[in-house]
């Protein structure tokens, strides 16, 4: 099985920051914006409540150059569980394709636990029923500028909590 069709992908990354600092880089507008493919996510991190995230204006332009209009909110879904700093548990689904906003929800667990000099992030996604969604954060189609998927997300944040810097400057 390739990892374009698991139903669970399993990504772990060790960062040089205390896990207050990395909640803080996954829930907080401020930085969702600055890593990975940017867009501002607000959370209410009750459970239950709706979060969305917004392209970023470089994403809509990138998107535009393309030929492709984005919606309002890109990726949305629920709070399931939240337990600042360690862990975050929420309903997922990207809009940004009309077949992946078909899909279920997907189920995305961010962990996050004190490591030898920093810690230890360990991003849990399950994605029954979602095999779109699953090729596409996979980042199988990263030769084919389509991203790097979670892989490029976490290298990123990685990037960006140790150096100030993303892997794109």
């Amino acid at each position: 099985m390739t990892s374009s069709q698991a139903t669970t992908q399993v990504y772990r990354i060790y960062i040089k920051a205390t896990p207050e600092r990395i909640w803080e880089a996954i829930t907080k507008p401020e930085w969702t914006d600055r890593y990975g493919y940017g867009g501002r996510t607000d959370y209410d991190l009750t459970p239950g409540a709706k979060f969305g995230t917004k392209p970023s204006e470089a994403m809509i332009k990138g998107a535009a150059a393309g030929g492709v209009d984005l919606p309002e909110v890109i990726i949305d879904g629920e709070v399931l569980e939240a337990d600042p700093p360690r862990k975050l548990v929420l309903t997922w689904r990207m809009l940004m394709d009309p077949e992946m906003a078909a899909e279920d929800f997907t189920r995305l667990t961010y962990e996050i636990e004190p490591s030898a000099g920093g810690a230890r992030l360990t991003v849990i996604h399950e994605l029954e029923n979602a095999p779109r969604t699953a090729t596409m954060v996979s980042g199988v189609h990263e030769a084919e500028g389509a991203g790097g998927g979670w892989a490029w997300i976490l290298s990123d944040l990685k990037s960006l909590l140790e150096t100030g810097k993303v892997l794109a400057e």
